[in-house]
C-alpha cells in the first residue's frame, strides 16, 4: 500500500483545487483503491486559498459577509475563522482578496479605472469586529490597481482631493490624490497581519504593479501610464513605505496598501502549505501530486508545483492543464497534461474533472510503490 499526497494548485478558470485534488484521487482509487491518499489543496495567496484552508484545517469555520463587491455591487463573501492557537487565542482570521474584490468576480468584464479592494478592507474590519488575535491574509486575484486605497479607507483611512473630498474609487481616484490621513486608521490586531504573496514586483516602474499587472485587468498602455503616475502620486504621501521593496506592486499595489497598515509580506505558498499541514504530510509519502492550469517556464519561480516538489524531490508528480514546451519538468518524477490527455485544450476546459481523474489513474498505474 502506498501513500499518496495529492496537492494541486487550482486549475484556474475551471476548477478549484480542493476540486481538482478530489477528481485526481477519484482516478488514483479507480486503479488502487487501498492507498492511503491524503488530500491537501494547495494556494499561494490567490484565488481558492480559503478552500485550500478550510479543507485542511480541522475545526476552520467560514464567516460570511456582505461586502462592496469590485464593480461597487453588493456582494456576500467569506472569511475563515481558524482554532485558537497560543499565539493567537481567539484564534486567526484568513480572508481572501479574490474571494472579496477578485477579478473572477466580474467575469468576462474588465473595470480597470473603477474596480477597487473596498470589499477587501471590508471583509477584514468584519474580522476585527469580531475580535480574532492574528490576519492571513491571501492578495492574489485583484481585479483593481487602486493601490490598496479603497481596503484601507475601509478600515478608517481618507484619501482626499486638493478640495480636500474623498477620491474616486479604483485606479481613478488615484489621478487626483493629495492626501492621505491615517490617523482613523484601525490598528492591526494583537498576533499582527501576514500576507500571502508570491510576487516581489516593486509598487512602481517597468516591473511595477500597473506595468506587470494592469493590461490583464483591462489597462491599455495609456492606462497603464496614468495608473502609474497615481500610484507614484499616492506613494509620496506615505514615504516611510518603501514603493520599490519587494512585493509592493502585489494585487494592484495592494502589498503596499497593506505595508502601509504595518502587515508582513510572507512567501504565499510556503505559508499555506504550513497551515495545512503539507511539509509533515509530503515528507511521509510515496508519491506526491501537485499541478496547475498552465505550467510555464515562469512556474519554477515561486508557483506552487515548484514549492510542493521541493518538499518532496525525486517523488513528486506534476498534472498541469497545459505544460508548456519551454517549462523545466526536471524536479517532477513525472508530468502529465490534461491537454494532451483529452486531444486539444477545449477539450481539457470543457471536462477537466474527468482528464484529472484520467490523470489521477494514469499516476497510479506508472507511479505506486
Amino acid at each position: 500500500m502506498s501513500r499518496v499526497v495529492l496537492a494541486p494548485d487550482s486549475f484556474k478558470g475551471t476548477l478549484p483545487a480542493a476540486a481538482a485534488a478530489r477528481a485526481l484521487a477519484e482516478g488514483w482509487r479507480a486503479v488502487r483503491p487501498h492507498d492511503d491518499l491524503v488530500l491537501r489543496p494547495m494556494a499561494d495567496g490567490g484565488e481558492g486559498t480559503l478552500d485550500a484552508v478550510a479543507t485542511s484545517v480541522r475545526g476552520a469555520e467560514r464567516i460570511p459577509v456582505t461586502v462592496t463587491g469590485p464593480d461597487g455591487e453588493r456582494i456576500v463573501a467569506s472569511w475563515l475563522l481558524l482554532p485558537p492557537t497560543p499565539d493567537a487565542p481567539v484564534g486567526s482570521a484568513v480572508s481572501e482578496l479574490a474571494n472579496t474584490s477578485g477579478i473572477e468576480l466580474l467575469g468576462d468584464r474588465r473595470l480597470p479605472e473603477s474596480a477597487s479592494t473596498t470589499g477587501f478592507g471590508q471583509a477584514l474590519a468584519a474580522a476585527l469586529d469580531a475580535g480574532v488575535t492574528r490576519l492571513i491574509l491571501g492578495i492574489g486575484s485583484s481585479a483593481s490597481t487602486d493601490g490598496g486605497v479603497g481596503m484601507l479607507t475601509a478600515l478608517g483611512a481618507r484619501f482626499t482631493d486638493a478640495a480636500g473630498d474623498p477620491v474616486a474609487p479604483g485606479a481613478a481616484g488615484l489621478d487626483t490624490v493629495a492626501a492621505a490621513d491615517l490617523t482613523g486608521l484601525r490598528p492591526l490586531p494583537p498576533a499582527g497581519a501576514v500576507v500571502l504573496t508570491d510576487v516581489t514586483n516593486p509598487l512602481l516602474g517597468p516591473q511595477g504593479a500597473a506595468a506587470v499587472f494592469g493590461p490583464q485587468k483591462g489597462l491599455d498602455d495609456a492606462g497603464v501610464a496614468r495608473a502609474d503616475a497615481g500610484l507614484a502620486r499616492l506613494s509620496a504621501l506615505v514615504p516611510s513605505v518603501v514603493a520599490a521593496a519587494a512585493g509592493m506592486g502585489a494585487a494592484g499595489g495592494t502589498g503596499w496598501g497593506l505595508a502601509v497598515w504595518g502587515a508582513q509580506l510572507v512567501p504565499g505558498a510556503r505559508h499555506v502549505a504550513a497551515l495545512t499541514g503539507l511539509p509533515a504530510a509530503a515528507a511521509t509519502a510515496d508519491v506526491v501530486v501537485t499541478g496547475e492550469g498552465a505550467y510555464d517556464a515562469q512556474s519554477a519561480a515561486g508557483k506552487v508545483p515548484a514549492f510542493v516538489a521541493s518538499l518532496a524531490p525525486g517523488r513528486t508528480a506534476l498534472v498541469a492543464g497545459r505544460v508548456a514546451a519551454d517549462a523545466d519538468t526536471s524536479a517532477f518524477a513525472a508530468s502529465l497534461s490534461l491537454t494532451d490527455l483529452a486531444g486539444s485544450s477545449a477539450a481539457a476546459l470543457a471536462e477537466p474533472a474527468r482528464w484529472l481523474h484520467e490523470a489521477g489513474a494514469r499516476l497510479a498505474r506508472t507511479l505506486a510503490l
